[in-house]
């Protein structure tokens, strides 16, 4: 049902669920998980000077979050293609799963709720609209997921 499986991370604990579901998913269906790192270049490009100190210091951290990724999967015997690329994030990432023949997203959201994610927008949101594959969101900081003992995950 699925040969390669999209992860989106940034490294963040909002991901971690999603990373956890990926991997359970490539073991189950004998797929690859694609770890993707995306350095928003949109968040920056207001910054006149220090701007490639930013971006370089984003890409280290990038290759650091896909590192672990690529370590997990390691670990659950799971092959792991790591990937880190720059651009706005949603475009990235939809491009991506075009380019490679994605067969499943699986990505965190931060639960951002009224004004913070309006003013903040929410890149998952933007995918699940765009990206021409199915699309699972695993959400961090529900309290009622943690007390059923794991993440929330919504199925777009």
């Amino acid at each position: 049902m699925y040969d390669k499986i999209l992860v989106p991370t940034d490294g963040s604990a909002a991901t971690e669920g999603a990373v956890e579901h990926a991997i359970e998913l490539a073991k189950q269906y004998d797929a690859t998980v694609h770890a993707l790192y995306v350095v928003d270049t949109g968040a920056y490009s207001s910054l006149e000077m220090g701007s490639d100190i930013v971006i370089e210091a984003l890409q280290e951290e990038g290759n650091t979050a896909v590192e672990e990724v690529e370590e997990r999967g390691e670990e659950a015997g799971v092959d792991v293609v790591t990937t880190v690329e720059t651009g706005i994030a949603h475009r990235v990432i939809v491009d991506y799963v075009a380019e490679e023949g994605i067969d499943l997203v699986v990505m965190g959201t931060h639960g951002r709720t009224g004004v913070g994610r309006f003013l903040l927008g929410s890149v998952a949101e933007k995918v699940v609209r765009t990206a021409d594959a199915p699309v699972m969101t695993v959400r961090s900081g529900d309290k009622e997921a943690e007390a059923d003992g794991g993440p929330a995950v919504d199925e777009a």
